[in-house]
C-alpha cells in the first residue's frame, strides 16, 4: 500500500509541497501501520481511497468524472467530496448524485430525456423545468385526446370504462402517497451518503412518477368521453 499511495518514494509532492507518505496516508484515513499491508488484503472502500489519493496527486486542470460515488462507502464518499472540492481546477460530473451536485456544482447542464437541454443553477431549477415540460406535454396530450375524441366518439363511457374512471382518482392519491414517502426516503442523510440505496429510491421515484403521468392521462380521455356526451 505505501507504494500505491507514494510510488516516488516515501513522499508525494502534492500542490507544490512535500507530504511524507504517513501524512499523505492519514488524509485519506489510512493508519501508519497499514502502509505495508498489501493493496489485495484491503477492503474495496479503502481501495477505493487510494484511487482517490492517487487522481488527486495527477496534474490536471480539468476532472471529468463519470458517476464518482458509485459503490462507495460513506468514508470514501467524505473523502472523495472533500478531495474534490479542494480541487484547484475545473470540475464536470456526469452524476445521478443529486446531494453531490449540489454541494460541488455552481451550475448544471440537465437534459429531459427527448433531445432538449438547457443549463441551471442547482438540480431544484432543473427538477422544476422537467416538471413544467411534463405539466405542457400532458395538456398537448389532453388537448389532442379531446379533440380526437370530439371528433371520432360522441359516445359514453362502456362498463369497463367507468369502472376505470371511478376507481382512477383513488390510485392516484395512493401513488402521490407513496412519492411523497420515497421523496421523504431520499431526504435522509443514511440514504443520501449511500449511492446504492439513493440510485435505487430515485429509480423508484421515477416509476411511480410516470406511472402518475399515465393515470392523468388516462383520465383526461376518460373525461374527454363523457363531455362528449
Amino acid at each position: 500500500m505505501r507504494h500505491a499511495l507514494a510510488p516516488e518514494g516515501d513522499s508525494v509532492v502534492f500542490r507544490g509541497r512535500s507530504l511524507h507518505v504517513v501524512t499523505w496516508a492519514r488524509r485519506f484515513l489510512f493508519r501508519p501501520d497499514q502502509l505495508d499491508t498489501p493493496v489485495r488484503h484491503l477492503s474495496g472502500g479503502e481501495q477505493a481511497r487510494i484511487l482517490i489519493a492517487r487522481l488527486m496527486l495527477a496534474p490536471a486542470d480539468l476532472l471529468l468524472l463519470d458517476e464518482p460515488t458509485n459503490d462507495l462507502d460513506i468514508p470514501s464518499l467524505d473523502i472523495l467530496e472533500d478531495s474534490l472540492r479542494d480541487f484547484p481546477g475545473a470540475l464536470v460530473l456526469v452524476t445521478h448524485d443529486r446531494f453531490l451536485l449540489e454541494r460541488l456544482c455552481d451550475r448544471v447542464l440537465g437534459f429531459d430525456g427527448r433531445g432538449d437541454w438547457a443549463w441551471f443553477s442547482d438540480h431544484s431549477q432543473w427538477s422544476d423545468w422537467l416538471g413544467k415540460k411534463a405539466a405542457a406535454q400532458r395538456a398537448r396530450k389532453t388537448a389532442t385526446g379531446k379533440d380526437r375524441r370530439a371528433r371520432s366518439r360522441p359516445g359514453r363511457l362502456s362498463y369497463l370504462e367507468q369502472r376505470e374512471y371511478d376507481g382512477i382518482e383513488e390510485k392516484i392519491l395512493g401513488l402521490e402517497e407513496a412519492l411523497a414517502a420515497v421523496e421523504t426516503r431520499l431526504s435522509v442523510p443514511e440514504v443520501a451518503e449511500d449511492p446504492g440505496e439513493c440510485s435505487r429510491h430515485w429509480q423508484e421515484h421515477q416509476r411511480i412518477r410516470e406511472e402518475i403521468d399515465r393515470l392523468y392521462d388516462r383520465w383526461q380521455e376518460l373525461e374527454a368521453i363523457k363531455s362528449a356526451q
